[in-house]
């Protein structure tokens, strides 16, 4: 996620294990008394009603520590303690497994410790299973928590899997889960063809406003895929339901992802911080929520973001000194990300203005001029156009104008594949 090149921190993350045959969910006594439908992920309704259709099949799971039930408890776990379900192989996206590595490192096959199962990586050799890999199982799940924006590599992993199972014949079961960002806005540029790569496939908005159930059933549909595809729906999730109304605790997605608000200040800093010109918090203890240089006035930066009045946010001077990454150790001066409404905020749109407020206001330091990360620049973009209306002079506006008819065509196509 985010090919920052590799001056990432290796975080290992604990793992609560349990086990228990039945299903369980979160539901507090006001949700009772309001008549609330209980929430569940699909893992939970998978290990419910689902399990008795994949009696007898050997199952193998696509997951990270972020694929978890309602007690914390892994979903490799659950499905492995399951009397009637047979789990026989893992496999570990970018970051592994347990997300140990960082953002483009290769990850190795391995074992997984408790069971003895194998976990073949797809962010090594390759990022596709292998027939070798696929040939002792019948299903291939996934089932890992998505953050709801193009440039996340989980999606990819999907529908690489998806490509492979079609390739031998395996169903492809998807475990659906909520996008923490909920599922009614839909914002920012989408990608063209040109700039595909394993931060953007295909042709979706940045903000998607999709869960992985939903983006399963489009890339399988619009985008040709034609695995044998079921997607386990959950229950109690509405659209216009952010993370924190699930009820659930949040288990970081990938090493700079600690909480579910990550996902919002992403698309405001990490194409930006493609670049490598500025500092995001990456590299500090607010990834993805600074924007920060030695040679930034924090004063002045701070005004005239606030001038803006830009909806659901406000901008704080800070400084602080980065422990790695960019500028590593020096005095960087900026602005902190404060999302007073997250219902109103427009991330992608916010990073246009922190995108050209950088140019514009600071040409002896244009943000542009590592010639060698406009190419990840790009592909996180989605395209060169931004990059280009830029140094045009375009306004946000503008810019925004620009994908205004693909955005349309795009939010037209999603209607198909919505399941709630």
């Amino acid at each position: 996620m985010y090919h920052i090149p590799k001056y990432f921190l290796t975080i290992s993350l604990i793992m609560l294990f349990g086990c228990t045959a039945g299903t369980s969910t979160v539901q507090t006594k006001a949700d009772v008394r309001a008549g609330k439908p209980a929430f569940r992920t699909g893992l939970e309704n998978f290990l419910g009603r689902e399990a008795v259709a994949f009696k007898g099949k050997k199952l193998g799971l696509i997951t990270n520590p972020s694929a978890v039930d309602d007690r914390l408890v892994p979903a490799y776990v659950r499905i492995h303690e399951h009397p009637d379900l047979n789990l026989t192989a893992l496999y570990g996206p970018e970051h592994g497994l347990f997300s140990a590595a960082g953002a483009g490192e290769k990850v190795g096959h391995a074992t997984e410790p408790r069971f003895g199962l194998p976990v073949y990586s797809l962010y090594g050799a390759t990022r596709q299973p292998t027939p070798e890999m696929l040939k002792d199982i019948d299903v291939l799940i996934f089932d890992i928590q998505d953050i709801g924006i193009r440039s996340y590599t989980y999606i990819y992993t999907m529908a690489l899997a998806m490509q492979a199972a079609k390739r031998d014949g395996k169903t492809f079961v998807v475990l659906d889960r909520p996008n923490p960002l909920g599922g009614e806005q839909v914002e920012g540029n989408v990608a063209r063809e040109e700039f595909f790569s394993f931060v953007g496939m295909y042709p979706i908005a940045y903000r998607h406003g999709m869960t992985a159930g939903e983006l399963a059933l489009m890339f399988n549909d619009a985008f040709g895929i034609h695995a044998d595809l079921k997607v386990i729906k959950m229950s109690g999730w509405k659209r216009s339901m952010l993370w924190p109304e699930t009820g659930r605790s949040w288990v970081p997605t990938s090493p700079h992802v600690p909480h579910w608000q990550t996902a919002l200040f992403m698309p405001a800093t990490g194409i930006i911080g493609e670049l490598l010109s500025v500092n995001i918090g990456v590299g500090y203890t607010s990834p993805f929520e600074l924007i920060g240089a030695p040679y930034i006035n924090a004063l002045s930066f701070a005004d005239i973001l606030n001038a803006l009045h830009l909806p659901g946010v406000l901008f704080r001077p800070t400084q602080y000194k980065p422990y790695y990454s960019v500028f590593k150790g020096e005095l960087c001066q900026g602005v902190q990300i404060h999302i007073t409404n997250p219902r109103t905020f427009r991330p992608f749109e916010t990073g246009l203005y922190l995108l050209k407020f950088l140019y514009d206001q600071y040409p002896h330091h244009n943000p542009f001029h590592k010639e060698k990360r406009l190419s990840s620049f790009f592909k996180t973009a989605g395209s060169d156009q931004i990059y280009k209306d830029i140094l045009a002079g375009k306004g946000v506006d503008d810019i925004r104008a620009g994908w205004r008819v693909e955005l349309h065509q795009f939010k037209n196509l999603r209607k198909k594949y919505l399941l709630y």
